[in-house]
């Protein structure tokens, strides 16, 4: 049987090899996301797109928790998760009523079995939600997209990262969205 690849919480945007997942419009699948358990075997996956979809889900902990769960479950080792959200400094997380859940980077690489052990030898305080969850994923990828505003502030400096990342700790409205990707680990 070939690997899968979900385009879920697809919305209209349907992508072609993809196997597209929404509770609502036309998609190939319909289903609620929040349902549990998914309805594809373990390890059947090798690519999984949420493209601002997540932070539309998991309002209560336990339901993202779980959320994180299934997509560990029916995923292969290896396999790819991107996601993609709203910065939530940026009016565009802030406005939407559905927006029910903020998704950062950190919160991702609580999800990693390396780090949380690693915080544990150091004495961290920080959750180990990949220990507690049995789950194991790797952020691989970050990327920032800096809006329009950023863009007409600092025109000479557009790709200037840090200073993004300075400017945004201070100021909203600076990062558009994050774009981010997760490998799964199990082996």
């Amino acid at each position: 049987m070939n690997k899968l690849r979900l385009n879920l919480g697809c919305g209209s945007k349907l992508l072609s090899g993809y196997i597209n997942v929404d509770k609502f419009g036309t998609p190939d699948l319909h289903f609620d996301l929040e349902t549990f358990p998914w309805p594809w075997i373990d390890d059947s996956v090798i690519e999984i797109q949420l493209v601002h979809v997540l932070e539309h889900l998991g309002q209560q902990t336990d339901v993202y928790l779980k959320i994180i769960q299934e997509m560990y479950r029916v995923c292969a080792d290896g396999a790819t998760i991107r996601i993609v959200v709203p910065h939530h400094r940026h009016d565009n997380f802030v406005r939407d009523p559905t927006h029910v859940r903020v998704i950062t980077p950190m919160g991702l690489m609580m999800f990693s079995r390396r780090l949380n052990q690693e915080w544990q030898a150091q004495g961290r305080s920080n959750t180990p939600l990949a220990l507690y969850l049995n789950v194991d994923f790797e952020l691989v990828k970050t990327n920032f997209v800096a809006s329009q505003l950023w863009r007409d502030r600092y025109p000479d400096r557009v790709s200037d990262l840090h200073l993004l990342l300075r400017e945004s700790a201070l100021y909203n409205n600076l990062i558009e969205e994050v774009d981010m990707t997760l490998k799964v680990i199990k082996s």
